[in-house]
């Protein structure tokens, strides 16, 4: 259970609206919440997450059995065992009659440094923390204290992490001159990012205060409701 399920949880809107027509903002917040409970049994999220559904009138979005606009988000998210937080969801064009699509999807969410840790230290034995603009991960290599500077990129829809400086003790090193296997240790690291809907690609990544915030696109996506 993953991301996707944020996306694709919102096209059971239809099925717990309908008898919810007193009033367009009545059905719509009956809507948003049991929209929200229906995420919350279906993902692995900390805290409730939250649902909002855009454009007027909804009763007239319901009849045509498409959604205008609709904005998600969730706290904390653990994607196939990689945590992910404060993730948001844009999606337009929402089909609620299968076969279910999105007309776009927009998704952003944040890989903490303890998540990016997770993979590091399946390569090495280093502690990941963020410093500006980078990722730093620092540990000692034959009892000299190490500090290797990561950055992140996207390149063919995956997340790599680059090294960009090496300090050992008072120097700088290139890669290439750590001894022993320490440098294949650090190259072709992947962040996985698994359980994103069909269609939809990451594009962008960059280092902020908590971690790296990722940027994902996709338009025509396919959803598939979760049981």
């Amino acid at each position: 259970m993953g991301v996707k399920a944020v996306v694709t949880g919102v096209v059971a809107l239809g099925l717990v609206a309908v008898g919810a027509v007193v009033a367009d903002g009545f059905a719509r917040s009956s809507a948003e919440d049991d929209a929200a409970a229906l995420l919350a049994q279906q993902l692995d999220v900390e805290g409730t997450p939250q649902v909002r559904i855009d454009g007027f009138p909804f009763l007239t979005q319901l009849a045509a059995r498409s959604l205008d606009d609709v904005h998600a988000t969730a706290t904390r998210v653990t994607l196939e065992g990689l945590a992910v937080t404060d993730v948001v969801v844009d999606a337009t064009d929402v089909t609620l009659d299968p076969p279910h699509r999105a007309g776009t999807a927009r998704l952003q969410a944040t890989v903490p440094a303890s998540s990016v840790q997770q993979v590091v230290e399946a390569r090495a034995d280093l502690e990941v923390a963020v410093d500006g603009d980078v990722l730093r991960a620092a540990g000692d290599l034959f009892g000299i204290p190490l500090t290797v500077a990561l950055v992140p990129r996207v390149a063919d829809g995956r997340m790599l992490v680059d090294v960009q400086e090496v300090t050992l003790g008072a120097g700088t090193l290139r890669l290439e001159e750590l001894p022993g296997d320490v440098a294949e240790r650090l190259v072709g690291i992947e962040v996985p990012l698994d359980g994103l809907p069909d269609g939809v690609r990451l594009e962008d990544a960059v280092v902020v205060p908590d971690g790296v915030r990722f940027t994902a696109t996709g338009t025509d996506v396919a959803l598939e409701v979760v049981p």
